[in-house]
């Protein structure tokens, strides 16, 4: 299995891999295209096509997508000679993001995760979510308005929502069904995080819209109380899409994170 990727950054600087997140027609491009040439300003900047989506094959999915993401990822900075790297995960790419971590601590360093899927478990809100359900409508029956629907829930604000973005996933929308099959496959327990979060050692920043619908904020409650060396940042009007939403508010927070000293 080969995982594509876009690299940029100085050499020798401090290695930083992207995981985007889910759904119909995601990349690391599509969710980190605007992102990337911040980053590689100060950091050796890998943004990674996940098992299944964009240009990377999927392989034999034999267990969990978290796990099997997170492996190939660690045999991605094998090839590369990456002993250890940060992480900035979005959704899907931020349960990779924790998995990998969990499953390779030596080689992860400081984890920035938004709305991380597997990490977050509802409290109070309604499970499925409404970005959680119209993902499935699209994957039943895909069609445009089933598509734009679908990326309207990410966003606080829908002007964010073009005719070309809608077009551009709906072209690059492949079969995602392996993603159903295993979440809930007979390894489906190794894709909620939250139950493992008391094992992670890493510096944590959780990144939350408050208004985040596939998500929800509640979400949130659990890891921050298991995981040791964990804070929280909530964006006011913002969706699931905060390193865009809040684009250059999300640069300043990530820079001091990953900058800082550890806490």
């Amino acid at each position: 299995m080969t995982l594509a990727f876009h690299r940029a950054g100085p050499a020798g600087a401090p290695p930083l891999v992207l995981l985007h997140g889910g759904g119909p027609g995601a990349t690391a491009m599509s969710n980190f295209g605007r992102t990337i040439p911040v980053f590689a300003k100060r950091f050796d900047t890998l943004a990674v096509d996940q098992p299944g989506y964009g240009a990377s094959e999927l392989g034999e999915l034999t267990g969990q997508y978290f796990t099997h993401a997170a492996d190939a990822l660690a045999r991605l900075l094998d090839e590369l000679g990456l002993d250890r790297v940060d992480l900035i995960g979005n959704s899907l790419g931020g349960g990779t993001a924790v998995r990998f971590a969990l499953n390779h601590p030596a080689r992860a360093g400081k984890l920035l995760l938004m709305g991380p899927g597997g990490l977050s478990l509802n409290v109070f809100a309604a499970d499925p979510t409404e970005g959680v359900k119209r993902l499935g409508a699209f994957g039943v029956a895909p069609s445009r308005e089933r598509m734009a629907a679908f990326l309207r829930t990410l966003v606080f604000d829908p002007s964010l929502i073009t005719d070309e973005l809608i077009d551009s996933r709906l072209a690059a929308a492949g079969d995602s069904s392996f993603l159903r099959d295993s979440f809930g496959g007979p390894h489906f327990e190794e894709g909620l995080l939250w139950r493992d979060a008391h094992r992670l050692r890493n510096e944590v920043l959780l990144v939350w819209g408050r208004e985040d619908r596939v998500n929800p904020l509640d979400g949130a409650l659990v890891a921050l109380k298991l995981i040791r060396r964990c804070r929280l940042h909530v964006f006011g009007g913002c969706g699931h899409w905060a390193h865009l939403e809040k684009f250059d508010e999300f640069n300043r927070l990530a820079f001091d994170f990953l900058e800082g000293d550890p806490s």
